[in-house]
């Protein structure tokens, strides 16, 4: 018996282009080939619909759907609008997780919880200029 494989991860936005390049920058992505933005002013069909990033000469990983609006979690400070996924990114060491933070809260990411204190897995949750949220997390 076969099993699906899993392709690849879809998150809703609003901004598709915008989106995809933040993870483009934060996981040091390629576009699918096609999928790279046009030059500065020229019309951008592929980012006001659906983008796909790689790992570099990989398979797809993430891809990005737009939708007209997307009520951005409210997890994990309450549970009004539950986060209905996350990912889980994963550094080495305490020391590249801080580094990290300057990166990512410099790509446009805000920080909403902090769990340093944590002696098996210190961790801090995000979310992506869309509201997506995700960890980055020692292990």
């Amino acid at each position: 018996m076969t099993v699906p494989k899993m392709r690849q991860v879809v998150l809703d936005t609003t901004d598709p282009r915008g989106l995809a390049e933040f993870y483009r920058e934060l996981l040091a992505l390629d576009y699918r080939a096609g999928d790279a933005p046009p030059p500065p002013g020229a019309d951008d069909p592929l980012g006001r619909d659906w983008l796909v990033l790689c790992e570099p000469g990989g398979p797809p990983k993430i891809a990005f759907q737009h939708v007209p609006e997307l009520a951005r979690p409210t997890w994990p400070r309450s549970h009004d609008v539950p986060q209905q996924l996350h990912l889980d990114l994963s550094v080495d060491s305490t020391e590249e997780l801080h580094a990290q933070h300057e990166r990512v809260l410099g790509l446009g990411a805000t920080l909403l919880l902090e769990r340093l204190d944590d002696p098996d897995e210190p961790l801090r949750v995000y979310a992506d200029p869309a509201g997506h949220p995700f960890c980055i997390f020692v292990g």
